[in-house]
Parts: structure tokens; C-alpha cells; sequence
């Protein structure tokens, strides 16, 4: 489980490395399909086959995000049992899962 601490009206995560570590393969993966992309356009290839490795790599940015945001979800709400924090860590919540709201429009 992600460790986190409350500083300034923020969550901070603390990963692990085996926290850490799917997150940062999957974004070297992203990384490979986004130069793909470049070669592609590069290469004046179909429009479709072009769209089709945006809407992929896209997927991946968001469940790269989903697991951000349940790391932090998990943090949060084991800083929330503090009584005196309790209020300002559901706020961070609340802030977060706003803004991964407002980018999946």
C-alpha cells in the first residue's frame, strides 16, 4: 500500500519501488508508441492506422492515471483515520478526482 504524508493541504506519496515501477514501464511503453506515432506521420501513413496508435497510447495515459489516482486514493484515506487532518485530506481527495474528472471530458 502507498505510504503518504499531509503537508501544505496535499497528499504526498511515498511509493515503493514496486510502486513505482509498473508505473514507470508502462510509460516507457507510452513513449514507444508516441515515437511510433512520429515515425508514422512521418511516413505519411494512413490516417487510421495513425488514429488507431493515438487512441492507444491515450488508453495507456489513462490507466497510467487511474493508477496514480488510486495510489493516492489509498494514501488519503489511511491519513484520513487522523481526526485533525481528516477534513483537509477528504478536500486533496475531492481535488484530485476533480481534476481526473474534468480530463476525461
Amino acid at each position: 500500500m502507498t505510504n503518504g504524508t499531509f503537508v501544505d493541504g496535499r497528499v504526498c506519496l511515498a511509493r515503493t519501488e514496486a510502486e513505482r515501477a509498473p508505473l514507470v514501464r508502462r510509460l516507457g511503453r507510452i513513449e514507444g508508441q508516441v515515437r511510433g506515432l512520429r515515425a508514422m506521420i512521418e511516413a505519411d501513413r494512413y490516417c487510421l492506422d495513425e488514429i488507431q496508435q493515438i487512441r492507444a497510447a491515450t488508453a495507456a495515459l489513462r490507466e497510467v492515471g487511474l493508477l496514480i489516482i488510486g495510489q493516492h486514493l489509498a494514501a488519503g484515506l489511511a491519513l484520513a483515520t487522523q481526526p485533525d487532518d481528516r477534513e483537509a485530506v477528504l478536500e486533496d481527495l475531492q481535488r484530485v478526482l476533480r481534476a481526473a474528472m474534468a480530463e476525461a471530458r
